[in-house]
């Protein structure tokens, strides 16, 4: 998916870049795989703000995605869709009932393609298999935890996992953040690279594009006052009098592990993300 670079007549046109979006055959959803989605701008049920900068933007309908992929039937690919409230594409599927869903678009599916989901399916892009029946080295995506939970890992735009190992009943894949993690041989994967691979090439541009994804501005801790920030204070530009950045409640803010120390899942991580 290429992107499209304007010519710089207005300062926020300089070095921006949109999708070209080549990759889209249907332009309007599905009404009937479509629900409201309401937003809160960062406030629980309180109406206290517990996640800041967040508030307007443009207004979205949640997309149901088929991550369970149960309908061992042909699935015909009708369209590939944008889909707001994610990264990645998704194509929408009709079987030989005439009943419709969505999925991630992987690399490679267009309009026409025929997907499947079953023990007996091929090896080839958008099939769901379980991972018992995936072949050592081969590159999947919507991997499932736990058996029929539905995909809950490697489902951004471009990301891809790869089966390493089955030994044991269970087997070892490497996740796009270069994690090996064990997961058991019933869980089930799409084969393939999830699509809109060049997603994270698009240079925003203007504050104004933030705007629209319901981002609100933040404002940096070293220009505020001592009472309001750890970084806030002294004549002039100061710097932040701490060995280390802070957040505004004064924990530590750059390099600071937040995974628990005993977390329960630990024993399934053969090799951590960030091992030498």
């Amino acid at each position: 998916m290429p992107t499209i670079k304007y010519k710089p007549t207005t300062p926020a046109r300089r070095n921006m870049t949109v999708p070209s979006f080549d990759e889209i055959t249907k332009s309007t959803p599905e009404r009937s795989l479509i629900v409201i989605k309401k937003k809160n701008a960062g406030r629980n049920s309180y109406g206290k703000i517990t996640v800041r900068h967040r508030g307007g933007g443009n207004k979205q309908k949640y997309r149901i995605i088929d991550f369970k992929r149960a309908d061992e039937s042909a699935n015909t690919v009708i369209g590939i869709e944008y889909d707001p409230n994610r990264s990645a594409y998704i194509a929408l599927l009709q079987n030989e009932k005439g009943e419709k869903s969505y999925i991630i678009a992987p690399v490679g599916l267009t309009d026409g393609m025929t997907v499947y989901s079953g023990a007996d399916a091929d090896i080839k892009p958008g099939n769901t298999l379980p991972i018992a029946n995936i072949p050592t080295g081969t590159f999947i995506h919507n991997i499932e935890l736990y058996p029929g939970k539905g995909a809950q890992l490697v489902r951004s735009a471009g990301v891809f996992a790869q089966l390493i190992a089955k030994e044991n009943g269970v087997a070892q894949v490497r996740l796009p953040s270069g994690e090996v993690r064990i997961i058991r041989l019933d869980c089930k994967a799409t084969i393939g690279q999830v699509g809109n691979i060049e997603h994270d090439t698009v240079k925003v541009g203007k504050a104004g594009k933030t705007r629209h994804k319901g981002i609100r501005p933040t404002v940096r801790g070293s220009v505020m006052n001592p009472c309001d920030h750890p970084h806030g204070g002294g004549e002039g530009k100061s710097p932040i009098g701490h060995p280390g950045p802070l957040t505004p409640w004064g924990k530590p803010a750059l390099g600071y592990k937040t995974r628990k120390k005993k977390a329960r899942t630990d024993k399934y991580i053969v090799r951590r993300r960030n091992a030498k």
